[in-house]
Parts: C-alpha cells; structure tokens; sequence
C-alpha cells in the first residue's frame, strides 16, 4: 500500500478532536466522552468475536475495521500518540523473537 493508513485514520480523529464538525461522528464521540468511546469499543470487541464465528471474511474484516477505529478515537481521548503504541508493538515483536529463541535452545538441550 505504500501509506500508513492508521497514522492517517490517526490523524484524522485528532484533527475532528480539535476542529469538530457539526454531523461527525467522531466529534460526537468526543462529546460524549470517556463512557460512551468505552462502549463503542466494547461493542465493536464483541462484534468482531461474532464476526469471528462467522464464515463471511468481509464481515470480520468490517468489524476489525471498526474495532481499530473505536480504538484510535479512545487514544485520541486519552492523548495516547500512535508512535507510542508503534514502540510498543516494537518492543514486543523483539521479545517474541527472544522467546522463540529460548524455546528453541531449551528443546535442544
């Protein structure tokens, strides 16, 4: 794809957050507050566990899809940045290559 979609969905709910737009979703979101992104990311949690269970990709792509955006708008909230979350997956992306090593030199010995 060439372009990071998340720092441009990113982006996007950070700028609906300063300049909200009368009819967005997202700025209503915002006005609600806490709560209400709170039960939106349950909601789409639940759903996208539905979605798994079912036999239509689409459907679980569709609810992974709100899923990430219910959880970009909480870090929006919450003032989270997405390099945060990048560093994180970072890190541990290295301590899941550690513990296949471990594993690996344990099964051996």
């Amino acid at each position: 794809m060439g372009k990071d979609i998340l720092k441009e969905l990113y982006e996007v709910v950070l700028d609906r957050k300063t300049n909200p737009q009368e009819g967005s979703y997202t700025c209503y979101l915002f006005e609600k507050g806490l709560d209400k992104i709170l039960k939106k990311v349950g909601e789409e949690c639940a759903e996208t566990i539905i979605a798994s269970k079912n036999t239509k990709d689409e459907d679980l792509v569709g609810e992974i899809c709100d899923l990430i955006y219910h959880l970009t708008v909480l870090m929006a909230e919450r003032e989270i940045p997405l390099e945060k979350v990048y560093e994180e997956l970072d890190k541990r992306s290295a301590k899941i290559g550690n513990l296949k090593q471990m594993k690996n030199v344990d099964r051996n010995t």
